[in-house]
């Protein structure tokens, strides 16, 4: 978690409490110890933000503090709806985890005519789609991706032929029937896609793959193109 997001999120935190909140029960929340939480709330409260109490008692957020209003327009609140309910429909439990988190923090700070529209907007989502992989962490499929590492994987494929392989990951294609994971297969020795739900184990390697500034990304990009 970044520093920005960890300080906003203390003072989320600090807003909603009941009662003062101890450095400890905020590294709880937060998943970091209970110095770092010190060192956060000694920044916030040098940035004037009215957090009272000390070390061992707990920690309270001034009244009337407010973060800035996001500016967002009625059609913008919509939108962030409609898509934070579409990511339930993924199968990727990780970021449907953390689009409830994203609509928590822009619901939080939003104007009064506004929230109530966020909350509860007329506006429904229908809840099937893609199978929720069993044997798969998608949140780890998507950190080999932006860390660029292969991975292995066992694959049963539409058939029912079992393969083992060592795949590059570039990138994730969410469909409504399906979650894929792109990437250059070893064995193959071509861009293949791979449905979420038909892996069997996946493990994410030491070795690196040659992104190439995007390279592979886009010659990928070429073939969808050319075949569409």
């Amino acid at each position: 978690m970044r520093r920005s997001d960890r300080l906003f999120d203390i003072i989320q935190l600090l807003r909603t409490a009941r009662g003062p909140m101890t450095a400890a029960a905020l590294a709880a929340e937060l998943e970091v110890n209970v110095r770092t939480v010190y060192r956060d709330v000694a920044t916030l409260q040098a940035r004037r933000v009215p957090i009272e109490g000390a070390a061992g008692i707990g920690y309270v957020l001034g009244r009337g503090f407010n973060l800035p209003p996001l500016m967002f327009t009625a059609d913008e609140v919509e939108a962030i709806a409609v898509g934070v309910r579409m990511l339930a429909r993924t199968g990727d439990q990780g970021l449907r985890h953390a689009a409830g988190s994203v609509l928590s923090k822009v619901t939080a700070v939003l104007p009064d005519r506004l929230r109530a529209q966020l909350a509860d907007p007329p506006l429904f989502v229908s809840r099937s789609g893609a199978p929720v992989p069993e044997a798969v962490d998608l949140s780890e499929v998507r950190q080999a991706i932006r860390d660029e590492r292969k991975l292995r994987i066992a694959y049963t494929d539409g058939t029912g032929a079992q393969t083992r392989r060592v795949i590059w990951p570039i990138a994730m294609a969410y469909y409504i029937q399906a979650t894929l994971i792109v990437g250059w297969c070893e064995l193959r020795c071509g861009y293949r896609h791979f449905r979420a739900d038909r892996i069997t184990s996946l493990t994410v390697l030491d070795e690196c793959y040659p992104s190439d500034n995007g390279r592979l990304v886009a010659e990928w990009m070429k073939l969808q193109q050319a075949t569409e």
